[in-house]
């Protein structure tokens, strides 16, 4: 088993990038689609804590029902937050990534490279065509 994983969306390209860039690294991660197989609250938590952030952060407004529920409205707590989260799991802003070097949301997806253990072993284009590390391995 993998000591990187990724809450993914294959929908989604960002994530797919971060997916790839952890691949390009010679590493193959635990993927958790969490729209199929959501994480339960103490793990959602548990995420949260290891990023130093509260629900808000990670919530994702566009395609979501964000703005139905009002939960810009800060009369919500951060528990009642992830109760929002767990019944409706497209809320959960992806991807986030766990690795042995910390947890966090790669929004952009090159924010993964600042987390991965090994590095990049070969150039990296995200799929815009946007190069992101050159062939020696190294950011660009």
């Amino acid at each position: 088993m993998s000591d990187i994983t990724i809450f993914h969306n294959p929908a989604c390209g960002t994530s797919r990038n971060t997916l790839a860039m952890i691949r390009n690294s010679g590493v193959e991660p635990t993927v958790i689609e969490y729209l199929k197989t959501p994480p339960t609250k103490a793990r959602l938590q548990q995420l949260l804590a290891a990023m130093g952030t509260g629900p808000r952060p990670l919530l994702r407004e566009k395609g979501t029902p964000y703005a139905e529920l009002d939960l810009s409205n800060p009369k919500w707590t951060d528990d009642e937050l992830l109760d929002f989260m767990l019944a409706h799991p497209i809320l959960i802003n992806r991807p986030v990534v766990e690795t042995p070097l910390g947890t966090r949301l790669c929004r952009p997806s090159e924010l993964v490279l600042d987390i991965l253990p090994q590095a990049q072993q070969a150039a990296f284009a995200k799929e815009d065509g946007e190069a992101v590390v050159n062939d020696k391995g190294e950011r660009v």
